[in-house]
């Protein structure tokens, strides 16, 4: 059983540079309906109250896949919601980059004060969507706007997500979830030599979140988890870290409070200042918090 949670030292303050929320009753999200855990409403209050006690004082929304054409009324939604509550930082709004069309739904988003970038879920669309010209195109139309764009792929995905990157060297991009290693398998070739690959290109940073999602869900521990975060540091240095709760998503195996306990364990012996990079420092510089 997972021991009682304790609540965080004053050092850890928290910036959750990925926060998802939901309402049924507004937006369609197709994809979660396979899910049972997940195929129910998960508003703000639940968030805070998830929240409660951790330490997190600031969150990045990061969109949640909503059915076409639902994103810009998501993400105009979510910024009613900023409005009432200052712990919403900013919003990584959903786009479709490979279509004709995204100049203009760029140009609506930037009216959000809130917007500090955009994702597109790659992982489950062809492999040739993020390499088309058009896509490109559409992605590099973001640094002018000092807007990032969050990079959500499957391990097997990272060489195709580093030539996208190549390719659009002003814009800041943000991995998501480590690249989704095979945490629960222990599978860590290529994810190993692939990561560090793309660590070497200077305009991404990776997001440690989402990987008790991939854990094994009746015995995980925060030292299963160990051998990816620290190859992730590894890789990519303290100043281009940032944490993130994955909150739904990380209750399929674990509360937010435990990912928090499990966050403090993992990097307990690291420097005050490198928490600090970690943990709030380095989200407030990219998301501009």
């Amino acid at each position: 059983m997972w021991p009682e949670f304790r609540p965080p030292n004053d050092a850890m303050k928290l910036i959750d540079t990925h926060q998802h929320l939901w309402d049924l009753r507004q937006f369609p999200y197709s994809w979660r309906a396979g899910i049972s855990a997940l195929n129910r409403s998960f508003p703000l209050d639940d968030y805070l109250a998830a929240a409660k006690g951790t330490g997190i004082e600031n969150t990045i929304f990061v969109e949640c896949d909503v059915d076409e054409p639902n994103a810009l009324a998501e993400a105009r939604h979510v910024q009613s919601l900023a409005e009432k509550n200052p712990l919403m930082a900013g919003i990584v709004a959903g786009g479709r980059p490979e279509q004709k069309e995204f100049p203009g739904h760029l140009d609506e988003l930037l009216n959000l004060p809130k917007l500090r970038g955009l994702r597109r879920v790659l992982h489950v669309v062809p492999d040739e969507v993020s390499q088309s010209a058009l896509f490109v195109e559409n992605i590099r139309r973001l640094a002018p706007h000092q807007l990032t764009f969050d990079i959500c792929v499957l391990a097997r995905q990272l060489p195709l997500a580093a030539t996208l990157v190549k390719k659009c060297p002003q814009v800041q991009f943000i991995l998501d979830h480590c690249g989704v290693p095979d945490v629960k398998g222990r599978g860590s070739d290529p994810w190993r030599s692939q990561l560090k690959e793309l660590a070497t290109l200077p305009n991404v940073v990776c997001k440690i979140s989402g990987l008790i999602a991939y854990a094994d869900a009746q015995k995980w521990t925060p030292e299963d988890l160990r051998p990816w975060v620290e190859w992730a540091v590894e890789s990519f240095g303290w100043n281009r870290v940032v944490w993130g709760g994955d909150w739904p998503i990380c209750n399929l195996t674990a509360s937010l409070k435990q990912w928090v306990e499990a966050t403090e364990n993992l990097f307990s012996s690291a420097t005050e200042s490198q928490r600090a990079q970690l943990f709030h420092k380095n989200a407030e510089r990219i998301y501009r918090v």
